[in-house]
Protein backbone atom coordinates (compact mmCIF):
# COMPACT_ATOMS: atom_id res chain seq x y z
CA UNK A 1 0.00 0.00 0.00
CA UNK A 2 1.06 3.28 -0.50
CA UNK A 3 1.94 6.39 1.80
CA UNK A 4 -0.01 9.66 1.95
CA UNK A 5 0.98 12.61 0.52
CA UNK A 6 1.87 15.10 3.30
CA UNK A 7 2.00 19.03 3.08
CA UNK A 8 1.73 22.20 6.05
CA UNK A 9 -0.03 24.55 3.48
CA UNK A 10 -2.16 23.09 0.53
CA UNK A 11 -3.08 19.91 -1.07
CA UNK A 12 -5.10 18.95 -4.10
CA UNK A 13 -6.29 14.94 -4.87
CA UNK A 14 -7.89 14.14 -8.30
CA UNK A 15 -8.39 11.24 -10.20
CA UNK A 16 -6.01 12.36 -12.74
CA UNK A 17 -2.17 13.38 -12.24
CA UNK A 18 -2.64 16.49 -14.66
CA UNK A 19 -5.52 17.87 -12.94
CA UNK A 20 -3.81 17.82 -9.82
CA UNK A 21 -1.31 19.29 -11.21
CA UNK A 22 -3.33 21.89 -13.05
CA UNK A 23 -4.59 22.72 -8.95
CA UNK A 24 -1.10 22.96 -7.61
CA UNK A 25 0.05 25.51 -10.79
CA UNK A 26 -3.00 27.77 -10.38
CA UNK A 27 -2.40 27.70 -6.60
CA UNK A 28 1.39 28.75 -7.37
CA UNK A 29 0.29 31.59 -9.25
CA UNK A 30 -1.79 33.07 -5.85
CA UNK A 31 -5.02 31.58 -6.80
CA UNK A 32 -7.31 30.11 -3.92
CA UNK A 33 -8.59 27.26 -3.49
CA UNK A 34 -11.82 28.30 -5.77
CA UNK A 35 -9.50 29.37 -8.57
CA UNK A 36 -7.57 25.82 -8.06
CA UNK A 37 -10.72 23.70 -7.47
CA UNK A 38 -12.18 24.77 -11.10
CA UNK A 39 -8.88 24.55 -13.03
CA UNK A 40 -8.90 21.23 -11.65
CA UNK A 41 -12.81 20.17 -12.69
CA UNK A 42 -12.26 21.84 -15.97
CA UNK A 43 -8.96 20.37 -16.47
CA UNK A 44 -11.04 17.07 -15.81
CA UNK A 45 -13.30 17.94 -18.26
CA UNK A 46 -10.52 17.41 -21.23
CA UNK A 47 -7.78 14.49 -19.76
CA UNK A 48 -11.12 12.52 -18.22
CA UNK A 49 -13.77 13.32 -20.96
CA UNK A 50 -15.40 9.17 -20.47
CA UNK A 51 -15.78 10.47 -16.95
CA UNK A 52 -16.55 14.47 -17.50
CA UNK A 53 -16.92 17.38 -19.22
CA UNK A 54 -18.65 20.43 -20.21
CA UNK A 55 -21.78 18.72 -21.24
CA UNK A 56 -22.16 17.52 -17.65
CA UNK A 57 -23.25 18.59 -14.13
CA UNK A 58 -21.60 19.01 -10.92
CA UNK A 59 -21.88 19.62 -7.42
CA UNK A 60 -20.08 21.89 -4.67
CA UNK A 61 -19.43 21.68 -0.92
CA UNK A 62 -17.17 24.52 0.14
CA UNK A 63 -15.62 25.44 3.59
CA UNK A 64 -14.70 29.74 4.06
CA UNK A 65 -12.04 30.80 5.99
CA UNK A 66 -13.02 34.24 6.44
CA UNK A 67 -16.60 33.86 7.64
CA UNK A 68 -16.18 29.83 8.37
CA UNK A 69 -19.35 29.56 6.45
CA UNK A 70 -20.07 25.97 4.84
CA UNK A 71 -21.63 26.66 1.17
CA UNK A 72 -23.18 24.36 -0.97
CA UNK A 73 -23.57 24.86 -4.94
CA UNK A 74 -25.90 22.85 -6.94
CA UNK A 75 -24.75 22.97 -10.69
CA UNK A 76 -27.00 20.57 -11.89
CA UNK A 77 -29.30 21.03 -14.68
CA UNK A 78 -32.87 20.73 -15.28
CA UNK A 79 -35.19 18.87 -18.20
CA UNK A 80 -36.10 21.15 -21.03
CA UNK A 81 -39.41 22.85 -21.34
CA UNK A 82 -40.74 20.79 -23.87
CA UNK A 83 -39.31 17.29 -22.16
CA UNK A 84 -42.21 15.37 -21.08
CA UNK A 85 -43.98 11.67 -20.79
CA UNK A 86 -45.65 12.22 -23.56
CA UNK A 87 -42.77 12.83 -26.16
CA UNK A 88 -41.84 9.36 -25.13
CA UNK A 89 -45.24 7.91 -26.30
CA UNK A 90 -44.92 3.79 -26.59
CA UNK A 91 -41.23 3.57 -25.21
CA UNK A 92 -40.74 1.99 -21.81
CA UNK A 93 -37.63 4.30 -20.86
CA UNK A 94 -36.05 7.35 -22.19
CA UNK A 95 -33.33 6.32 -24.39
CA UNK A 96 -30.08 5.96 -22.50
CA UNK A 97 -27.56 6.86 -25.18
CA UNK A 98 -28.04 9.21 -28.46
CA UNK A 99 -29.59 13.03 -29.38
CA UNK A 100 -32.96 12.34 -27.17
CA UNK A 101 -31.09 10.83 -23.90
CA UNK A 102 -29.67 14.49 -23.84
CA UNK A 103 -32.72 16.29 -22.64
CA UNK A 104 -31.30 18.28 -19.31
CA UNK A 105 -28.79 21.50 -19.66
CA UNK A 106 -25.40 21.15 -19.04
CA UNK A 107 -24.57 22.58 -15.53
CA UNK A 108 -20.95 22.42 -15.34
CA UNK A 109 -20.25 25.66 -16.50
CA UNK A 110 -22.46 27.44 -14.77
CA UNK A 111 -21.08 26.10 -11.39
CA UNK A 112 -17.51 27.21 -12.60
CA UNK A 113 -18.42 30.48 -13.47
CA UNK A 114 -20.12 31.15 -9.72
CA UNK A 115 -17.96 29.06 -7.72
CA UNK A 116 -14.93 30.64 -8.97
CA UNK A 117 -16.10 34.13 -10.00
CA UNK A 118 -18.04 34.56 -6.36
CA UNK A 119 -14.86 33.60 -4.41
CA UNK A 120 -11.62 32.95 -6.46
CA UNK A 121 -8.80 35.51 -6.83
CA UNK A 122 -7.40 35.00 -10.17
CA UNK A 123 -9.23 36.40 -14.25
CA UNK A 124 -11.40 33.58 -15.33
CA UNK A 125 -9.34 32.47 -18.40
CA UNK A 126 -6.35 32.21 -16.42
CA UNK A 127 -7.68 29.69 -14.40
CA UNK A 128 -8.97 27.52 -17.42
CA UNK A 129 -5.92 28.02 -19.12
CA UNK A 130 -4.38 24.48 -18.18
CA UNK A 131 -6.95 22.82 -19.30
CA UNK A 132 -7.19 24.91 -22.93
CA UNK A 133 -3.26 23.55 -23.14
CA UNK A 134 -4.37 20.18 -22.68
CA UNK A 135 -7.37 20.39 -25.36
CA UNK A 136 -4.84 22.24 -27.91
CA UNK A 137 -2.08 20.69 -27.95
CA UNK A 138 -3.24 17.60 -26.41
CA UNK A 139 -2.26 15.01 -23.28
CA UNK A 140 -1.06 11.55 -22.72
CA UNK A 141 -4.12 9.33 -23.08
CA UNK A 142 -4.79 7.71 -19.43
CA UNK A 143 -4.70 3.71 -19.16
CA UNK A 144 -8.74 4.36 -17.67
CA UNK A 145 -10.05 6.01 -21.08
CA UNK A 146 -7.98 3.83 -22.93
CA UNK A 147 -10.14 0.78 -21.41
CA UNK A 148 -13.11 3.09 -21.10
CA UNK A 149 -12.82 3.32 -25.01
CA UNK A 150 -12.53 -0.04 -25.45
CA UNK A 151 -15.33 -0.93 -23.42
CA UNK A 152 -18.04 1.95 -25.28
CA UNK A 153 -16.52 1.26 -28.87
CA UNK A 154 -19.51 0.77 -30.20
CA UNK A 155 -21.64 3.41 -28.33
CA UNK A 156 -18.47 5.91 -29.97
CA UNK A 157 -19.02 4.42 -33.45
CA UNK A 158 -23.03 5.38 -33.33
CA UNK A 159 -22.40 8.94 -33.83
CA UNK A 160 -20.08 10.33 -36.39
CA UNK A 161 -18.40 13.29 -34.60
CA UNK A 162 -18.08 11.56 -31.66
CA UNK A 163 -16.13 8.84 -33.54
CA UNK A 164 -14.25 11.46 -34.96
CA UNK A 165 -13.42 12.65 -31.79
CA UNK A 166 -12.85 9.47 -29.64
CA UNK A 167 -12.06 7.02 -32.07
CA UNK A 168 -9.15 9.17 -33.87
CA UNK A 169 -8.63 7.35 -37.57
CA UNK A 170 -11.32 5.16 -36.50
CA UNK A 171 -9.43 2.98 -34.03
CA UNK A 172 -8.72 3.00 -30.15
CA UNK A 173 -6.24 5.25 -29.64
CA UNK A 174 -3.62 3.62 -26.89
CA UNK A 175 -2.82 5.04 -23.14
CA UNK A 176 0.19 7.39 -23.75
CA UNK A 177 -0.67 8.54 -27.53
CA UNK A 178 -1.17 12.36 -27.74
CA UNK A 179 -4.62 12.97 -27.38
CA UNK A 180 -6.24 16.16 -28.92
CA UNK A 181 -9.32 17.96 -28.84
CA UNK A 182 -9.57 20.91 -31.18
CA UNK A 183 -13.09 21.72 -31.71
CA UNK A 184 -13.39 21.16 -27.71
CA UNK A 185 -10.15 24.12 -27.25
CA UNK A 186 -12.16 26.24 -29.53
CA UNK A 187 -15.41 26.45 -27.10
CA UNK A 188 -13.02 26.63 -24.27
CA UNK A 189 -10.99 29.81 -25.10
CA UNK A 190 -14.36 31.36 -26.14
CA UNK A 191 -15.79 30.45 -22.63
CA UNK A 192 -12.22 31.96 -21.17
CA UNK A 193 -12.69 35.06 -23.08
CA UNK A 194 -16.80 35.46 -23.26
CA UNK A 195 -17.40 34.17 -19.81
CA UNK A 196 -20.93 32.15 -19.11
CA UNK A 197 -22.83 33.59 -21.20
CA UNK A 198 -20.78 32.03 -24.28
CA UNK A 199 -22.23 29.00 -22.97
CA UNK A 200 -25.86 29.68 -22.10
CA UNK A 201 -26.66 32.71 -24.36
CA UNK A 202 -24.13 32.90 -27.21
CA UNK A 203 -22.67 30.35 -30.20
CA UNK A 204 -22.00 27.36 -27.76
CA UNK A 205 -25.51 27.59 -26.97
CA UNK A 206 -26.46 27.85 -30.54
CA UNK A 207 -24.87 24.95 -31.85
CA UNK A 208 -25.48 22.71 -29.47
CA UNK A 209 -29.15 23.01 -29.75
CA UNK A 210 -28.93 23.48 -33.56
CA UNK A 211 -27.59 19.74 -33.88
CA UNK A 212 -29.96 17.89 -31.00
CA UNK A 213 -32.73 19.81 -32.97
CA UNK A 214 -31.76 18.42 -36.14
CA UNK A 215 -31.55 14.80 -34.39
CA UNK A 216 -34.37 14.90 -32.57
CA UNK A 217 -33.63 16.49 -29.38
CA UNK A 218 -35.61 18.28 -27.80
CA UNK A 219 -33.47 20.82 -25.47
CA UNK A 220 -33.86 24.74 -26.92
CA UNK A 221 -31.92 28.19 -26.75
CA UNK A 222 -34.61 29.06 -24.33
CA UNK A 223 -33.39 26.39 -22.13
CA UNK A 224 -30.07 27.40 -22.11
CA UNK A 225 -30.46 30.49 -21.94
CA UNK A 226 -32.90 30.51 -18.57
CA UNK A 227 -30.51 27.48 -16.57
CA UNK A 228 -29.14 29.06 -13.42
CA UNK A 229 -27.65 26.65 -10.77
CA UNK A 230 -28.10 27.55 -6.74
CA UNK A 231 -26.55 27.89 -3.98
CA UNK A 232 -28.09 25.93 -1.65
CA UNK A 233 -27.90 25.49 2.48
CA UNK A 234 -26.09 22.08 2.51
CA UNK A 235 -27.19 19.43 5.08
CA UNK A 236 -25.55 18.40 7.96
CA UNK A 237 -25.21 15.66 10.98
CA UNK A 238 -22.98 14.74 13.70
CA UNK A 239 -20.61 11.10 14.01
CA UNK A 240 -18.42 10.94 16.92
CA UNK A 241 -18.28 14.08 17.52
CA UNK A 242 -17.65 15.52 13.77
CA UNK A 243 -19.92 17.63 11.73
CA UNK A 244 -20.39 16.02 8.64
CA UNK A 245 -21.88 17.78 5.38
CA UNK A 246 -23.46 16.60 2.36
CA UNK A 247 -25.50 18.51 -1.03
CA UNK A 248 -29.46 18.47 -0.13
CA UNK A 249 -31.58 16.96 -2.67
CA UNK A 250 -31.54 16.34 -5.91
CA UNK A 251 -28.55 14.79 -4.58
CA UNK A 252 -28.42 11.61 -2.63
CA UNK A 253 -26.02 13.08 -0.33
CA UNK A 254 -28.80 12.29 2.55
CA UNK A 255 -28.36 9.09 2.61
CA UNK A 256 -24.64 9.17 3.98
CA UNK A 257 -25.76 10.95 6.54
CA UNK A 258 -28.53 8.44 7.78
CA UNK A 259 -26.17 5.74 7.39
CA UNK A 260 -23.59 7.65 9.90
CA UNK A 261 -26.76 8.47 12.22
CA UNK A 262 -27.71 4.59 12.19
CA UNK A 263 -24.04 3.75 13.03
CA UNK A 264 -23.47 6.09 16.15
CA UNK A 265 -25.93 3.11 17.47
CA UNK A 266 -23.18 0.55 17.32
CA UNK A 267 -19.44 -0.03 18.21
CA UNK A 268 -17.53 -0.58 14.97
CA UNK A 269 -14.27 -0.11 16.55
CA UNK A 270 -15.24 -3.12 18.92
CA UNK A 271 -16.90 -5.05 15.99
CA UNK A 272 -13.04 -4.69 14.31
CA UNK A 273 -11.90 -3.57 10.85
CA UNK A 274 -12.26 -5.88 8.19
CA UNK A 275 -14.82 -8.70 10.42
CA UNK A 276 -18.26 -10.06 9.53
CA UNK A 277 -19.46 -7.48 11.79
CA UNK A 278 -18.05 -4.46 10.48
CA UNK A 279 -19.43 -4.67 6.84
CA UNK A 280 -22.67 -6.45 7.53
CA UNK A 281 -23.90 -3.60 9.43
CA UNK A 282 -22.39 -0.69 7.15
CA UNK A 283 -24.19 -2.85 4.50
CA UNK A 284 -27.40 -3.23 5.75
CA UNK A 285 -27.62 0.55 7.41
CA UNK A 286 -27.05 2.02 3.86
CA UNK A 287 -29.63 -0.06 2.14
CA UNK A 288 -32.00 1.77 4.80
CA UNK A 289 -31.40 4.78 3.66
CA UNK A 290 -31.32 3.31 -0.06
CA UNK A 291 -34.81 2.29 0.52
CA UNK A 292 -36.14 6.13 1.79
CA UNK A 293 -34.07 7.56 -0.97
CA UNK A 294 -35.49 5.43 -4.03
CA UNK A 295 -38.81 6.64 -2.13
CA UNK A 296 -38.15 10.28 -2.22
CA UNK A 297 -35.33 11.26 -3.89
CA UNK A 298 -36.22 13.70 -6.86
CA UNK A 299 -36.25 17.97 -7.44
CA UNK A 300 -37.14 18.82 -3.91
CA UNK A 301 -39.36 21.44 -6.13
CA UNK A 302 -41.46 19.09 -7.13
CA UNK A 303 -42.04 17.11 -4.28
CA UNK A 304 -41.90 17.01 -0.25
CA UNK A 305 -39.08 15.36 0.73
CA UNK A 306 -39.18 14.80 4.64
CA UNK A 307 -35.53 15.07 5.53
CA UNK A 308 -36.33 16.43 9.16
CA UNK A 309 -37.91 13.22 9.75
CA UNK A 310 -35.26 11.03 7.65
CA UNK A 311 -32.02 12.76 9.41
CA UNK A 312 -33.36 12.70 13.06
CA UNK A 313 -31.78 10.65 15.84
CA UNK A 314 -34.95 8.74 17.28
CA UNK A 315 -35.61 7.77 13.42
CA UNK A 316 -31.48 6.36 13.14
CA UNK A 317 -32.59 4.34 16.16
CA UNK A 318 -35.37 2.85 14.97
CA UNK A 319 -33.20 1.88 11.59
CA UNK A 320 -31.00 0.69 13.55
CA UNK A 321 -33.15 -1.72 15.99
CA UNK A 322 -34.65 -3.30 12.28
CA UNK A 323 -31.03 -4.67 11.61
CA UNK A 324 -31.10 -8.18 11.86
CA UNK A 325 -27.23 -8.68 13.26
CA UNK A 326 -26.86 -12.35 11.09
CA UNK A 327 -29.29 -11.86 8.18
CA UNK A 328 -29.47 -9.65 5.07
CA UNK A 329 -32.43 -7.55 4.42
CA UNK A 330 -34.26 -7.39 1.19
CA UNK A 331 -34.17 -4.50 -1.20
CA UNK A 332 -34.57 -3.82 -4.69
CA UNK A 333 -32.89 -1.04 -6.38
CA UNK A 334 -32.72 0.53 -10.01
CA UNK A 335 -29.14 0.39 -12.16
CA UNK A 336 -27.93 4.11 -12.02
CA UNK A 337 -24.65 5.28 -13.77
CA UNK A 338 -21.29 5.10 -11.66
CA UNK A 339 -18.74 7.25 -14.02
CA UNK A 340 -17.65 10.22 -12.24
CA UNK A 341 -14.96 12.19 -10.86
CA UNK A 342 -14.13 13.78 -7.19
CA UNK A 343 -11.74 15.85 -6.26
CA UNK A 344 -10.69 18.45 -3.61
CA UNK A 345 -8.84 21.30 -2.67
CA UNK A 346 -7.21 22.86 0.44
CA UNK A 347 -5.19 26.04 0.34
CA UNK A 348 -2.81 28.00 2.83
CA UNK A 349 -6.06 30.26 4.03
CA UNK A 350 -7.65 26.81 4.88
CA UNK A 351 -10.61 27.44 2.32
CA UNK A 352 -11.28 23.81 1.72
CA UNK A 353 -13.57 22.88 -1.71
CA UNK A 354 -14.93 19.38 -2.34
CA UNK A 355 -16.74 18.51 -5.52
CA UNK A 356 -17.64 15.80 -8.29
CA UNK A 357 -18.54 16.30 -11.71
CA UNK A 358 -19.81 13.81 -14.36
CA UNK A 359 -21.72 12.71 -17.47
CA UNK A 360 -23.75 9.74 -16.29
CA UNK A 361 -22.70 7.07 -17.93
CA UNK A 362 -19.27 6.59 -19.64
CA UNK A 363 -19.05 9.45 -22.49
CA UNK A 364 -22.51 9.97 -21.27
CA UNK A 365 -24.58 10.51 -24.41
CA UNK A 366 -22.21 9.57 -27.24
CA UNK A 367 -22.99 12.73 -28.89
CA UNK A 368 -20.48 15.61 -29.40
CA UNK A 369 -22.96 18.09 -30.04
CA UNK A 370 -21.93 19.68 -33.82
CA UNK A 371 -18.48 21.88 -33.86
CA UNK A 372 -18.24 22.56 -30.10
CA UNK A 373 -16.49 19.35 -29.21
CA UNK A 374 -18.60 19.31 -26.44
CA UNK A 375 -19.89 15.63 -25.32
CA UNK A 376 -23.54 15.68 -23.74
CA UNK A 377 -24.76 14.03 -20.32
CA UNK A 378 -27.54 11.51 -20.66
CA UNK A 379 -28.18 12.53 -16.67
CA UNK A 380 -32.18 12.91 -18.38
CA UNK A 381 -32.44 9.49 -19.26
CA UNK A 382 -33.02 8.62 -15.26
CA UNK A 383 -36.23 9.87 -14.87
CA UNK A 384 -38.98 7.59 -15.36
CA UNK A 385 -42.07 7.51 -17.37
CA UNK A 386 -44.52 6.83 -14.90
CA UNK A 387 -46.31 9.56 -14.25
CA UNK A 388 -46.79 8.40 -10.73
CA UNK A 389 -43.30 7.81 -9.85
CA UNK A 390 -41.91 10.46 -7.81
CA UNK A 391 -38.91 10.86 -10.37
CA UNK A 392 -40.85 11.08 -13.21
CA UNK A 393 -39.94 12.99 -15.88
CA UNK A 394 -41.90 16.66 -16.58
CA UNK A 395 -40.25 20.14 -18.25
CA UNK A 396 -37.84 22.34 -15.99
CA UNK A 397 -36.85 19.45 -13.96
CA UNK A 398 -34.03 18.24 -11.76
CA UNK A 399 -33.63 14.32 -11.99
CA UNK A 400 -32.28 12.22 -8.84
CA UNK A 401 -28.59 12.83 -8.75
CA UNK A 402 -26.03 10.23 -7.80
CA UNK A 403 -23.23 13.24 -7.53
CA UNK A 404 -22.53 13.57 -3.53
CA UNK A 405 -19.53 15.82 -2.75
CA UNK A 406 -18.83 15.28 1.18
CA UNK A 407 -16.74 17.48 4.12
CA UNK A 408 -16.35 16.74 7.78
CA UNK A 409 -15.78 19.42 10.41
CA UNK A 410 -14.65 19.82 14.39
CA UNK A 411 -14.78 22.28 16.35
CA UNK A 412 -15.71 24.69 13.23
CA UNK A 413 -12.38 23.55 10.80
CA UNK A 414 -12.40 21.16 8.27
CA UNK A 415 -11.12 17.69 8.70
CA UNK A 416 -12.26 15.97 6.00
CA UNK A 417 -12.80 16.19 2.62
CA UNK A 418 -13.74 12.80 0.62
CA UNK A 419 -15.60 11.45 -2.13
CA UNK A 420 -16.10 8.87 -4.77
CA UNK A 421 -17.13 7.93 -8.50
CA UNK A 422 -19.54 5.27 -8.21
CA UNK A 423 -23.21 6.06 -8.76
CA UNK A 424 -24.75 3.61 -6.10
CA UNK A 425 -21.67 3.00 -4.42
CA UNK A 426 -20.47 6.63 -3.33
CA UNK A 427 -22.57 7.09 -0.11
CA UNK A 428 -21.16 2.96 0.34
CA UNK A 429 -17.40 3.83 0.05
CA UNK A 430 -18.15 7.47 1.62
CA UNK A 431 -18.90 5.96 4.66
CA UNK A 432 -16.12 3.15 4.60
CA UNK A 433 -13.57 6.26 3.90
CA UNK A 434 -15.12 8.14 7.05
CA UNK A 435 -15.27 5.35 9.54
CA UNK A 436 -12.06 3.82 8.33
CA UNK A 437 -10.22 7.63 9.22
CA UNK A 438 -12.65 8.34 12.38
CA UNK A 439 -13.34 5.15 14.27
CA UNK A 440 -10.30 3.00 12.86
CA UNK A 441 -7.58 5.97 13.08
CA UNK A 442 -6.48 5.44 9.32
CA UNK A 443 -4.99 8.11 7.43
CA UNK A 444 -6.58 9.08 3.66
CA UNK A 445 -4.50 6.86 1.89
CA UNK A 446 -4.71 4.01 3.78
CA UNK A 447 -8.38 4.44 3.82
CA UNK A 448 -8.75 4.23 0.52
CA UNK A 449 -6.38 1.83 -0.19
CA UNK A 450 -8.44 -1.05 2.28
CA UNK A 451 -10.36 -3.51 0.37
CA UNK A 452 -14.25 -2.29 -0.82
CA UNK A 453 -17.15 -3.40 -1.62
CA UNK A 454 -20.44 -2.06 -3.23
CA UNK A 455 -23.90 -3.60 -3.22
CA UNK A 456 -26.73 -3.12 -5.96
CA UNK A 457 -28.17 -4.08 -8.97
CA UNK A 458 -25.62 -2.95 -12.64
CA UNK A 459 -27.01 -2.78 -16.00
CA UNK A 460 -28.24 -5.93 -17.04
CA UNK A 461 -27.84 -7.85 -13.69
CA UNK A 462 -30.77 -9.80 -12.50
CA UNK A 463 -29.88 -9.51 -8.74
CA UNK A 464 -28.34 -7.16 -6.33
CA UNK A 465 -25.25 -8.74 -5.90
CA UNK A 466 -22.85 -7.97 -3.12
CA UNK A 467 -19.56 -7.30 -4.89
CA UNK A 468 -16.37 -7.57 -2.79
CA UNK A 469 -12.75 -7.18 -3.81
CA UNK A 470 -10.27 -10.28 -3.79
CA UNK A 471 -8.39 -9.15 -0.67
CA UNK A 472 -11.16 -9.04 1.55
CA UNK A 473 -10.71 -12.40 4.10
CA UNK A 474 -12.13 -15.47 2.98
CA UNK A 475 -13.50 -15.88 6.48
CA UNK A 476 -15.82 -12.88 6.42
CA UNK A 477 -16.89 -13.30 2.47
CA UNK A 478 -18.31 -16.93 3.69
CA UNK A 479 -20.03 -15.20 6.39
CA UNK A 480 -21.88 -12.56 4.55
CA UNK A 481 -22.60 -15.26 2.11
CA UNK A 482 -24.01 -17.48 4.78
CA UNK A 483 -26.04 -14.24 5.77
CA UNK A 484 -27.58 -14.37 2.81
CA UNK A 485 -25.89 -11.56 0.76
CA UNK A 486 -25.43 -12.91 -2.85
CA UNK A 487 -21.48 -12.18 -2.62
CA UNK A 488 -19.45 -11.90 -5.78
CA UNK A 489 -15.99 -12.05 -5.32
CA UNK A 490 -13.92 -10.12 -8.11
CA UNK A 491 -9.98 -9.21 -8.62
CA UNK A 492 -8.11 -7.46 -5.66
CA UNK A 493 -8.18 -3.86 -7.42
CA UNK A 494 -11.38 -3.33 -9.35
CA UNK A 495 -12.53 -0.30 -10.97
CA UNK A 496 -16.12 -0.90 -10.07
CA UNK A 497 -15.36 -0.15 -6.86
CA UNK A 498 -15.20 3.52 -8.41
CA UNK A 499 -12.38 6.06 -7.86
CA UNK A 500 -11.90 7.57 -3.87
CA UNK A 501 -9.97 10.51 -2.80
CA UNK A 502 -9.70 12.09 0.92
CA UNK A 503 -7.75 14.94 2.72
CA UNK A 504 -7.29 14.74 6.23
CA UNK A 505 -6.22 18.21 8.16
CA UNK A 506 -4.93 17.51 11.46
CA UNK A 507 -5.16 19.18 14.75
CA UNK A 508 -1.85 21.30 14.23
CA UNK A 509 -2.38 21.68 10.65
CA UNK A 510 -0.62 19.18 8.72
CA UNK A 511 -2.60 18.08 5.51
CA UNK A 512 -2.97 14.33 3.90
CA UNK A 513 -3.85 13.64 1.08
CA UNK A 514 -4.75 9.77 -0.66
CA UNK A 515 -5.84 9.24 -3.97
CA UNK A 516 -6.95 5.96 -5.49
CA UNK A 517 -4.65 3.37 -6.80
CA UNK A 518 -7.36 1.93 -9.22
CA UNK A 519 -7.38 5.65 -11.21
CA UNK A 520 -4.57 7.72 -12.42
CA UNK A 521 -5.11 9.88 -9.82
CA UNK A 522 -2.17 12.18 -7.70
CA UNK A 523 -2.57 13.82 -4.46
CA UNK A 524 0.06 17.07 -4.63
CA UNK A 525 0.63 18.63 -1.31
CA UNK A 526 3.23 21.62 0.01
Amino acid sequence: MSKPVMGTKAMVVSPHYLASAAGARILERGGNAFDAAVAVSACLAVVYPHMTGLGGDSFWLSFHSEDGEVRAYNASGRSGSGASIDRYSGEAAIPTRGPRSAITVPGMVDGWCEVQGRYGRLPFAEVLQPAIEYATEGFPMSPDQQANTEAQQKVLEAEPLTAAVYLPGGRVAMAGERFVQADLAESMKLLAERGRDAFYKGSIAEEIVRYLQANGGLLTERDFAEHRGEWVKPLNSTYRGYDVFQVPPNSQGFVALMALNILENFDLKAMGHGSYSYYHTMIEALKLGFRDRNRYLTDPGFADIPLDRLLSREYAAELASSIDTGSASDLDSRPVGSDTAYAAVVDADGNSVSFIQSLYFEFGSGVVAGKTGILLQNRGSFFSLDPNHVNSLQPNKRTFHTLMPAMALKGGRPTHLFGTQGGEGQPQTQIALLTRMIDFGMNPQQAVDEPRWVWGRTWGAPTQELKIEGRLSEETAERLGEAGHLVRKLGDWEGIMGHAHAIAISEDGILSGGTDPRCDGAAIGW
